[in-house]
């Protein structure tokens, strides 16, 4: 019996009605301590003109202590949207505090992000970090990371919007964000 070899399969599209709901989007209670934020994350094609509108998009963080989530009812630390129409999503969460890193050096505060996506063979994973934290100098990870690329794995501020933050997912050409073979 000969076998013949069947086509590969992308890990997208997604289709919105059968993702979860938009309650995934919050990541953290009302109650749990931290500086509160606002995260809009947008995905765009290698030109940065065509916003991908059927990604979904998965954040895992610590909390503000740099704990990963113990249980549900402490805080979640998971997140999981589509994005919409412009290729953007809202996350409603927490600034996430330092965590152990490689060779007992501490990390700089981010978000671990998997991005799922019509036209990818798998998944690909990246960070966010916080633009202007002083811990970005000292984070092992950043670090290994070419200076000149650094800057598409930072969260910008929206101006005069504390605690609102923009990130851009670039999936290929000239600025495209950094990912991580995990």
């Amino acid at each position: 019996m000969s076998r013949i070899p069947s086509a590969s399969q992308t890990v997208g599209p997604f289709f919105h009605f059968a993702l979860t709901d938009a309650e995934l989007g919050t990541m953290a209670g009302e109650d749990l301590p931290g500086e509160r934020i606002r995260l809009e994350i947008y995905v765009v094609d290698g030109d940065g003109v065509y916003a991908l509108h059927d990604c979904m998009l998965e954040l895992w963080q610590a909390d503000s202590a740099g704990r990963y989530a113990q249980s549900p009812a402490d805080f979640r630390g998971f997140g999981r949207l589509a994005t919409d129409d412009h290729g953007g999503c809202i996350f409603q969460t927490i600034k996430p505090g330092r965590v152990p890193g490689p060779e007992g050096r501490t990390q700089a505060p981010h978000i671990n992000v998997t991005v799922f996506a019509r036209g990818l063979l798998k998944h690909l994973h990246t960070r966010i970090y916080f633009a202007g934290d002083r811990a970005n100098s000292e984070d092992p990870v950043l670090a290994l990371i070419p200076e000149e690329r650094r800057g598409t794995l930072m969260a910008q501020p929206v101006d005069g919007q504390t605690g609102n933050w923009h990130f851009l997912i670039r999936l290929q050409g000239a600025g495209e964000t950094v990912f991580f073979d995990v």
